[in-house]
């Protein structure tokens, strides 16, 4: 499977919001709860589909059930600007009724259908081992992470924007009142 720059990126990003809502300070697992909560700040959230769409994509945790995974996997070969419209991956993609829900509503919104795409990527992405998605996408490129001495320094460009973009959706969050995740 080929994952484009833009899945690339974000997954490791969702995969870390998933977890840091998943256990409390005493580590009792707390998802549930804080995935109930999160779903009813979507409407908040729309705001922030465009900057952080892994923050807003966790609201439809465990919500989707894929029926035709060689067209999910298509998709996620496409960059942002490439998706097809939502409408024409129902036969792929079916969403859980509380999920149908909020992207009944969500749809609404400009980006709603862009951001579903996102969400359901993400989520394909997110049952999927990351060691088999971290070798398709830099498949045929071992070089990739280089730096101009030849040296691994572990990021390339893509993995720092991605932490850059993470970095501003935190900074986005601490300023609405919400504490840092660390």
């Amino acid at each position: 499977m080929q994952t484009s720059s833009f899945f690339g990126q974000l997954r490791s990003a969702y995969a870390s919001e998933i977890d840091d809502m998943t256990f409390d300070s005493e580590g009792k697992n707390v998802l549930r709860q804080r995935l109930a909560a999160r779903r009813k700040e979507l409407p908040f959230l729309r705001q922030m589909m465009e900057l952080s769409p892994e923050m807003v994509s966790v609201v439809f945790h465990q919500g989707f059930r894929f029926k035709n995974p060689a067209l999910i996997e298509h998709v996620l070969s496409l960059e942002s600007d490439e998706f097809p419209a939502w409408d024409t991956l129902s036969d792929a993609i079916a969403l859980e009724p509380w999920a149908q829900q909020l992207a009944d509503d969500l749809c609404k919104e400009p980006m709603g259908e862009w951001l579903l795409t996102v969400a359901a990527g993400l989520e394909y992405l997110f049952a999927k081992p990351e060691r088999a998605g971290a070798k398709d996408h830099n498949e045929g490129d071992e070089d990739a992470e280089k730096d101009e001495n030849g040296d691994h320094d572990g990021l390339d460009e893509e993995e720092k924007d991605a932490r850059a973009r993470e970095e501003a959706g935190q900074d986005w969050m601490v300023e609405q009142g919400f504490d840092r995740k660390d």
